[in-house]
Order: C-alpha cells, then structure tokens, then sequence
C-alpha cells in the first residue's frame, strides 16, 4: 500500500486533472525545493517498477514509489535530506523483516535534490513514454475517458467534429483537435494509435471505423480499433461496411462493444474505467 505517501499529500485548491508530473513542476514553479526519490532498479518481487518516483516537499508528498513501509522510510531519508542532513545518493532496501515486509526483493533508490531550475525538464524526465490514442467523441463518455485516461501512459488526441464540445480546461496533456468531417483525422494519426470511436452520430462512427480500415488495409499500423456500441450496433455495421467492400477478416479488426468483459453498468465513469483497462491490456509489459 502507498497510504502513507497518500495521507501526506495536501492537494487542496489543486485541479483535480492535473497530473503529479505537473504538480510537481507548478510547485517548483512557485519556489518550492524538494528530493525525488525514484527507483533506479530493482531485484527480485517488488511494489514499483525502476523509474516509479515520488517528491517529498516541505508540505506535501507528490507520486508514489508504493511498499508501505519503504515507501515511509524513504520519505523520512528525503525528509532529513531537506532539512540539510547529508545523504548517499543511491540507497538500497531489502524488502524482508527489518523492513516490515515480506516481498523478498531488493529495491535501489536514487535521491535527488530539485528546485525552481529544473521544472521544465520535469515531463520529458519522469512521464516516460506515452501510447499514442485517438479518442473520436466528446460526449459523456468520451469526458468521463479522457480524465480517465490523461494520467495513464497514454497520449490523447480527443476529436469531434462539433464546436464547443470541449472543457475550457481539458485534462493535462490532452489535445483537443477539430475536424470537419470527423473521418479526415484518421490518416494523419500516428502509427501505433488506438482508436477509441463513440461519436455523437452513428452516421460519423460508421464513417470513422471504415476510415481506420481503409488505413489498416494500405497501412496496418492502427494497434486498436474500438468501436462503443452493442452487438446489434455491430452487426448493422458489419453489414453496412461489407457492402463498403470490407471482407470478414478487415471487420475482425474492430472490437466492438468496447471494454474489459464482466464490468458491468452503463454509467459514463464506469465504461470509461472499463475501456481503459482494455487500453492497458494492450501494452506490451
């Protein structure tokens, strides 16, 4: 559990969209110090993988490196560290009795001082890399994902072909791009996109998926097509785009309905949990 790390964070007046990365790099902004404390590498069963992070300021702990009582133990380091004590720059914990755990692994951590001067580094340092996915739909829906999915390893392009649709404040790191007709975005995605189509208008979903699979019939480079829908929806497409000319083994290519199988509940927040949990099947561990 990463409760400790938790109860010690003090969001209060903080967008709720805005991710730990620029949290981090807003406070630093502001004046703030802080240690981060991430793991360098790892042996064996442990909480967090090499590159998990966490920033312990003077009022706040921002991220998480997880592990119950590692975690709180290397909070404590980072916080000595603040106060001027001297540190090594790598420490290393072994996960077993002394430390109240029972994983078994070894867990290295890197401490390092920041400031003011290095916010703007902050998001190429500690995002990492980010999978590309095009989400057509700024419905109900297509809100509840694009806050479930800002956080999470992914680069979202959010498209609708209506004006107005978007938050004035959309999650961080989102992109909000117009297009009229909707379809005309599919070719210029990037390679590697997931594509997520739950538009206000059948007519616009149909014209998106058969876009994705004119692009996968010269291309083959779309890692995800996914249509919001029922099984009747589906057959209704799957007979419209066969006359379109796409055979059987180009419409397999479309998973629809949308989302892990067994979560059940239509409400917006639900099949967007659902949806991303399909998303982050997709990702190669």
């Amino acid at each position: 559990m990463a409760a400790c790390g938790n109860a010690a964070r003090s969001l209060q007046g903080e967008r709720a969209d805005v991710t730990d990365v620029g949290l981090l790099a807003a406070a630093l902004n502001n004046g703030a110090t802080a240690w981060l404390v991430s793991v360098k590498s790892t042996e064996g069963s442990a909480p967090r993988e090499p590159g998990a992070w966490m920033a312990v300021l003077a009022d706040r702990v921002i991220g998480t490196i997880g592990g119950g009582h590692l975690e709180h133990q290397a909070m404590a380091d980072a916080r000595r560290r603040l106060a001027g004590e001297p540190g090594e720059p790598q420490v290393r914990y072994a996960l077993g009795p002394a430390l109240g755990q029972c994983c078994g692994g070894v867990v290295h951590l890197q401490f390092e001082a920041l400031g003011p001067a290095d916010a703007a580094s902050l998001p190429a340092r500690l995002q990492g890399p980010r999978v590309p996915v095009a989400l057509f739909g700024g419905g109900h829906v297509g809100h509840a994902l694009a806050r479930v999915l800002a956080p999470l390893p992914f680069a979202l392009t959010w498209i609708d072909s209506r004006d107005g649709i978007f938050p004035s404040h959309p999650p961080e790191g989102v992109v909000c791009e117009h297009s009229e007709p909707v379809h005309l975005a599919v070719p210029t995605l990037p390679a590697g996109s997931r594509v997520l189509i739950m538009s206000f208008s059948h007519a616009e979903d149909l014209d998106v998926v058969a876009a994705c699979l004119r692009r996968q019939r010269q291309q083959q480079d779309l890692s995800f097509i996914g249509l919001i829908g029922s099984k009747t929806k589906w057959a209704t497409f799957s007979h419209r785009l066969a006359e379109r000319g796409f055979s059987p083994a180009e419409l397999a290519q479309v998973t629809c309905p949308i989302g892990v199988p067994g979560i059940h509940g239509k409400q917006p927040e639900v099949i967007a949990v659902a949806v991303a949990a399909q998303l982050l099947q997709t990702l190669t561990p």
